[in-house]
């Protein structure tokens, strides 16, 4: 199992692909979802639909 983890001496550079590949799709995950979340956060409320419909 060691050896298959080594990859006949290449174990760096291939883990280390792959890890850098796990970083940016984790990245492309949770970078707009706390962009989204910060700006609803700073958007301000919307008023309800109620108060814009008044019948007249």
């Amino acid at each position: 199992m060691a050896e298959w983890f080594a990859m006949g001496g290449y174990g760096g550079y291939v883990w280390g692909a792959y890890l850098a590949s796990f970083i940016v799709l984790a990245w492309d995950i949770v970078a707009p979802w706390r962009k989204r979340r910060e700006l609803r956060r700073r958007r301000p409320a919307r008023p309800s639909r109620r108060s814009e419909h008044t019948p007249t």
